[in-house]
């Protein structure tokens, strides 16, 4: 729900004006995680002081109250040095400076943090601190972190003097929290090390080096358990091996080169500066400490980073490998647009094709996806099929949910994971969980996920992110291919996650012979939809004037019927999302049931009314709303030549099969939410109390 970074470099000169425009660069890439208040934490004159920067509001106030200190020294050249920043989502405390992080644990800047998810045990331990004489300067749960590790040092140091490291301090710190966090801890006790745990928040190291890496992975030293830990037994005959150094930064003469470290909570903030990352497990402790520091146990320790673990699990790989992104910068860039969410708007007829690239093959009308081959027979055994998800990624399932109907026939239920526990669903094994999520890190869904794999069933993930948790906990899964997306408001994710669910619905019916000539219509709009959709954008000038007509409007009705019914609980979302006007999605069904009570002259309303086999019922609700003096604007088919539609006003898509037209009639709709943002003087990118990626349940 945070975004944080941070920035290490060892023998490579930098200034303070390079690290500090590095930090605020990387916050910028991460502000669509939250945009309440940003901070910084950076190194000082003399050792061990840290100076601080907090500013309420976008990294851009932050970056205005750096360069207005005078007295800062930005020449100042560093060898070594470590940097953390964040930008914040409230969850406790309201956005103010105090409440900014990254957090101290007294006026001096001992231990300094930056967290991203929830520390559910919080007020349990600022109660204790506060006993000890602890005075809190904040209303956050972050606080309590950087406090609790004051505290622990200075109760150990005593005991075991400079035996202590940093990564054994935040070892003892994390195993008294409870909750969901990635954490990223500086110390003036700890000179140019720096320390980074994560437990279900995610985090990933980029890697930047001049020199060829030895290896692609980096060793988890596994630590001689303690005889006296009932939890870290050695197994019986097990070699008692500790790696003191990573293979992968030795040079040739046995000394770690130069190098430099990003650490951040998405990979948008590190592809600038390396596209060599890994990315941390729950439970991993990445300690980066200066190249050729002796260690407490008299061991030269040539290598920068060490990853530890938080708790002994013998099933856990003892490397983390180091990946490539295949992202590029431009995709993180705005370009001609003026905001991301039109730019992301626009991607889609390029967006939709990376997601069946290399997975349809139009020839011979046949989708196979890799990710699902292990367990595809598995899938096709089983009872149903239960998809879960939250917000657009919730109105894609329902989306497709008579397509998976129709293709597999089997029962199918789409389940809101932000309720999926409270109901106490009964979950058996021989049931199917596919788990949708854009960011593969959302809260909600996450927990879902957790409630039905230990009651057996066979987990799916659908993501946009490689190595999100999601699509490392499920049993099997498919990428969307998406790109990154940096707007709140989803839009070529939701594309992109419609087309790969449908896609697996393609895949698991393609043994049914009977639904041979059902799939070769499916695939055959597949083909056209990338056309389709660019041809709907050309749109974009008539719905700038339809915005302008809807400026003014508080609330808004979008009205469709079957197919179209995730369209209008979609559209309906992205106005309110990003235009804060009151919008409705109804099924066109219900409107006798009630909200045509709501019909007036006044009331602005947008009819879905595509030429499909509900399109008379379609044309029963356009009478019904006209006969009650309401001027619906009509999205229709380009072919569609019937005569209602002559007083009203129309935007004409193209016509495509019935399961798909959903993904083409979508357009106008996110087009529309954001031009009434920009006519309202709103930033489509940062709607006002959301975040991206929903990191909290």
């Amino acid at each position: 729900m945070c975004g944080i970074f941070a920035y290490v470099n060892y023998l490579v000169e930098r200034d303070r004006k390079f690290v500090l425009n590095t930090l605020l660069t990387g916050l910028s890439r991460l502000e669509y995680r939250g945009y309440d208040s940003a901070g910084v934490a950076v190194d000082g004159d003399s050792e061990g002081e840290v100076f601080i920067f907090k500013q309420v509001g976008k990294v851009a106030a932050l970056r205005e109250k750096i360069e207005s200190q005078k007295s800062l020294d930005t020449a100042k050249i560093f060898v070594a040095h470590t940097g953390m920043a964040h930008t914040r989502w409230a969850t406790h405390g309201v956005p103010s400076e105090r409440n900014s992080h990254p957090h101290r644990s007294d006026p001096t800047n001992e231990f300094t943090v930056v967290h991203n998810g929830i520390i559910t045990n919080y007020k349990e331990l600022r109660t204790i601190l506060e006993k000890f004489g602890f005075v809190f300067e904040s209303d956050t749960d972050t606080e309590a972190v950087a406090k609790l590790a004051k505290y622990i040092y200075d109760t150990q140091k005593k005991a075991v003097g400079d035996a202590m490291t940093f990564h054994g301090l935040v070892k003892a710190v994390c195993k008294e929290l409870e909750g969901a966090f990635a954490l990223i801890f500086k110390s003036k006790h700890f000179p140019n090390e720096m320390v980074a745990a994560r437990r279900g928040s995610p985090l990933l190291i980029g890697v930047k080096t001049s020199k060829k890496l030895k290896v692609d992975f980096v060793d988890v030293d596994l630590e001689v358990p303690d005889a006296n830990d009932d939890n870290n037994l050695l197994l019986p005959d097990q070699p008692k091996i500790r790696r003191t150094h990573s293979r992968a930064f030795l040079g040739d003469d046995g000394m770690v080169s130069p190098i430099e470290y990003i650490l951040a909570s998405d990979a948008s903030a590190i592809i600038e500066h390396t596209k060599k990352v890994l990315y941390l497990e729950d439970d991993d402790i990445a300690h980066i400490c200066e190249g050729g520091k002796t260690l407490c146990t008299g061991i030269r320790c040539f290598c920068n980073l060490h990853i530890h673990r938080l708790r002994r699990d013998d099933h856990m790989s003892s490397v983390r490998p180091i990946q490539t992104l295949e992202q590029e910068l431009a995709q993180i860039q705005k370009g001609r647009f003026a905001h991301f969410m039109i730019k992301e708007a626009f991607d889609q007829p390029e967006s939709v094709v990376n997601t069946m690239r290399g997975r349809v093959n139009f020839n011979d009308y046949r989708v196979v996806l890799g990710g699902l081959r292990s367990q595809l027979a598995n899938i096709r055994r089983s009872r149903r099929i239960i998809f879960s998800a939250c917000g657009t990624s919730f109105h894609s399932c329902v989306a497709v949910k008579s397509i998976f109907a129709e293709l597999t026939e089997m029962p199918i239920s789409v389940e809101l994971s932000s309720s999926f526990l409270d109901e106490q669903l009964p979950i058996f094994r021989d049931d199917v969980c596919i788990f949708v999520s854009q960011s593969g890190e959302t809260k909600d869904t996450l927990l879902a996920l957790e409630y039905c794999k230990e009651r057996g069933a066979l987990c799916v993930g659908v993501t946009n992110t490689v190595g999100s948790t999601i699509s490392r906990e499920t049993h099997c899964g498919v990428h969307i291919n998406a790109g990154p997306e940096i707007s709140v408001a989803s839009t070529k994710a939701y594309s992109s996650q419609f087309i790969a669910l449908t896609m697996i619905a393609l895949q698991l019916s393609d043994d049914n012979m009977q639904k041979v000539a059902r799939r070769t219509e499916i695939i055959n709009g597949l083909y056209r939809l990338s056309d389709d959709l660019r041809k709907t954008l050309e749109l974009e000038p008539q719905i700038k004037q339809v915005a302008e007509q809807l400026k003014t409007a508080r609330n808004l009705i979008v009205i469709g019927r079957g197919y179209q019914s995730a369209t209008c609980l979609e559209g309906a979302l992205k106005i309110k999302e990003v235009t804060y006007i009151h919008a409705e999605g109804i099924l066109a069904g219900e409107l006798k049931h009630g909200p045509l009570a709501l019909i007036e002259a006044s009331m602005p309303i947008i009819l879905i009314m595509p030429k499909d086999r509900h399109y008379s019922d379609s044309e029963n609700a356009l009478k019904q709303i006209t006969a009650r003096m309401g001027k619906p604007i009509v999205i229709a088919s380009a072919e569609d030549t019937s005569p209602l539609f002559n007083d009203l006003q129309t935007l004409r898509v193209p016509q495509t099969v019935d399961a798909l037209q959903p993904l083409v009639n979508i357009v106008p709709l996110q087009l529309l939410s954001y031009y009434l943002a920009v006519a309202r003087g709103i930033d489509p990118d940062s709607p006002r109390n959301l975040a991206k990626s929903v990191t909290t349940a």
